[in-house]
């Protein structure tokens, strides 16, 4: 999928930014099904998230390279090591400490999953002593629950899959996760409910390592032509 807007010249300063390998090093996150997937026939990646990056490459006339994580938190340990050059990350003020984020180019909800015979029914109803909730270790929901949550214990694992198999083997009281991929684990799990409504809204935004000043300009100035093109939306569409 492609943009119809003439790819506009990048300045040396980007490119130094944003493609100083010669390619754009673009993280995805296959552990946010709304954002990125693999396609079951072919293994190939997809979603809104690989197309924003390969829009983006398209403009700044380099190859993309895709670097994959299983989770966000992974996604941002890849910052300490220089594992890529853009991602795709929910906004947060501890991440905006070390990267520069675009506006949201979408706003998703997170929730909570139970046992469909647990008293629990309403988000308000979890932080309550004697919960426990299985979450991915540094999601952006993990971020947020961290600074809100004041009875409940927070169990972590490394990525949000591992939180939902620990939460059905243990007998954790809920989990935490993005609704549309605690929908999708549900359907393949009985006895199992989406809490209705939310405990919060995910701004999902690009991002750049802060000290890339043009780099992160160009991005943000990237991301607004491209939600008022309607190439986002086609893009979560398809």
């Amino acid at each position: 999928m492609t943009d119809s807007t003439p790819a506009a010249p990048a300045g040396a300063d980007v490119l130094r930014d944003l493609a100083g390998s010669g390619r754009l090093r673009a993280a995805i996150n296959f552990g946010n099904v709304v954002l990125a997937q693999k396609d079951p026939r072919t293994g190939e990646a997809r979603g809104v998230s690989v197309a924003l990056a390969r829009e983006l490459a398209r403009r700044l006339d380099v190859p993309v390279e895709l670097v994959t994580f299983d989770a966000a938190g992974k996604v941002f340990e890849g910052l300490k090591t220089n594992a890529w050059d853009v991602a795709f990350l929910a906004i947060d003020p501890l991440r905006a400490e070390e990267i520069a984020f675009t506006s949201p180019y979408v706003v998703i909800e997170a929730t909570y999953l139970v046992r469909e015979d647990s008293p629990l029914r309403s988000v308000d109803e979890v932080d309550r002593e004697g919960n426990r909730i299985a979450i991915g270790r540094n999601s952006a929901y993990d971020l947020y629950l961290t600074r809100t949550i004041k009875h409940a214990e927070i169990v972590r694992r490394p990525t949000g899959g591992e939180a939902l198999d620990m939460f059905l083997s243990e007998g954790l009281e809920a989990a935490a996760g993005v609704k549309e991929a605690l929908v999708q684990f549900a359907q393949t799990h009985a006895q199992l409910r989406v809490m209705p409504g939310r405990f919060m809204a995910i701004e999902q935004a690009m991002g750049t390592p802060r000290s890339r000043s043009a780099g992160a300009a160009y991005l943000r100035s990237f991301i607004d032509d491209v939600k008022a093109s309607g190439f986002v939306a086609r893009a979560l569409e398809a």
